[in-house]
């Protein structure tokens, strides 16, 4: 058993690799970098995973490879590979890949971010895809068998992931008949207009949206709804609920009902100070309600606790974490998009943006992070389009 530690520093520990992860990483490594700061990044893979893409990836159109220890050069951040177990933050002991090796730390900043939930439903984790985990891999190559046999698709959820998720494969899979499964009607936190369109482009891709009743069961061949329906499938795209690690429950850090770990107006642990939670790892709120996991949201935390790590090893005060929602940008495969712009507590404005000027705005403005990263490694560039005005002043109780 081996215990890690690097130089005499300050050691701060980030565990997760993801969009939050990262950022936290280069940003903090930019902010002390003459202070004798020791960061480490730790992820299972040395692969940095766009999730924000994963739809495309379900389509078949391949993304670029990045690799995390790339996307660190130059800042004098250490990556190690490996996963974490177990935590003791009594102690300030992470322990990796069953206790082989501990890293120990002064500061925690925790990134280890949700995955589709399959255990809700039976059936689930044996026969449907999902965008995340084990059975992500074998879902591209699933998906053209179907459709060179034109069969049927089934996609379960409401939510813009599978929205995206059934566009894009539509459009890349003219020959496959793709389902959209959903108990209330897709994207039903847009605004009407920008819902109308989604749903057009929908019918235009050939989607099939059958609404009305939830998922009750996953068969090999079939998907089972409540009312007792079943809907032919060939294969199954899961992409609804959300489950996060148990790392941090497990360990005795105060969780909330979901998993997150319940986080103070500095987005620092309630019952450990020392951890920092970050991305929809954090049971945040605003004064209108709970923060929830997004990329719009996620890198605006990682942001601001690099910046907090920093205030408070120079000894100065933090202000509260604010927040607000700007937009719910959607793709409707490769040439169309919807622009829901919302008010900072995600709800709907009137205003919306569709077609290519939809898709060259979520390009610019919600695309891929790692132009933020590049930059971040040498100047303090915002992640966060809007702290949310009068309605995020006041912090939650």
């Amino acid at each position: 058993m081996n215990t890690t530690q690097r130089g005499t520093g300050h050691r701060v520990v980030i565990l997760g690799g993801g969009y939050t992860g990262m950022l936290t990483a280069i940003r903090l490594a930019h902010r002390t970098r003459r202070a004798g700061v020791q960061i480490t990044l730790v992820n299972p893979s040395p692969r940095f995973i766009e999730r924000l893409r994963l739809h495309q990836v379900a389509a078949g159109h391949p993304l670029t490879e990045h690799r995390i220890p790339d996307l660190l050069a130059g800042t004098g951040v250490a990556f190690v590979q490996g996963r974490a177990t177990a935590l003791d933050p009594e102690r300030r002991v992470v322990v990796l890949d069953e206790e082989a090796d501990r890293l120990e730390y002064d500061t925690l900043v925790y990134a280890l971010g949700s995955a589709t939930d399959v255990t809700r439903v039976p059936g689930a984790d044996l026969h449907a895809f999902t965008l995340d985990g084990p059975r992500s891999a074998g879902f591209t190559a699933r998906v053209r068998e179907v459709a060179a046999d034109r069969g049927t698709i089934a996609v379960c959820g409401g939510g813009l992931t599978a929205v995206e998720a059934a566009a894009e494969i539509a459009e890349a899979h003219p020959g496959a008949r793709v389902t959209l499964i959903s108990r209330g009607e897709p994207g039903a936190m847009m605004g009407a207009k920008a819902q109308a369109y989604m749903r057009n482009a929908l019918d235009r891709l050939g989607v099939t949206v059958r609404t009305g009743a939830g998922v009750a069961k996953v068969l090999p061949d079939a998907v089972e709804l409540d009312d007792g329906r079943t809907v032919a499938s060939d294969a199954c795209l899961w992409t609804t609920g959300v489950t996060v690690p148990e790392l941090a429950a497990q360990a005795g850090i105060a969780v909330d009902e979901h998993g997150l770990i319940q986080v103070d107006a500095t987005l620092r642990s309630v019952s450990h100070p020392d951890v920092h939670a970050v991305g929809d790892a954090a049971a945040a709120r605003m004064a209108w309600g709970p923060i929830h996991g997004t990329c719009q949201s996620g890198l605006p935390t990682a942001q601001y606790t690099a910046d907090a790590i920093a205030r408070l090893l120079r000894g100065r005060s933090v202000k509260p974490f604010r927040f607000g929602y700007v937009h719910q940008p959607v793709s409707l495969g490769r040439r169309d998009a919807v622009i829901q712009f919302t008010r900072a507590d995600d709800t709907p404005r009137r205003a919306y943006l569709k077609g290519r000027a939809a898709v060259l705005y979520k390009e610019t403005i919600s695309g891929s992070p790692l132009k933020l990263y590049r930059y971040s490694k040498r100047m303090n560039v915002s992640a966060t389009l809007s702290r949310g005005g009068r309605a995020t002043r006041t912090p939650a109780a």
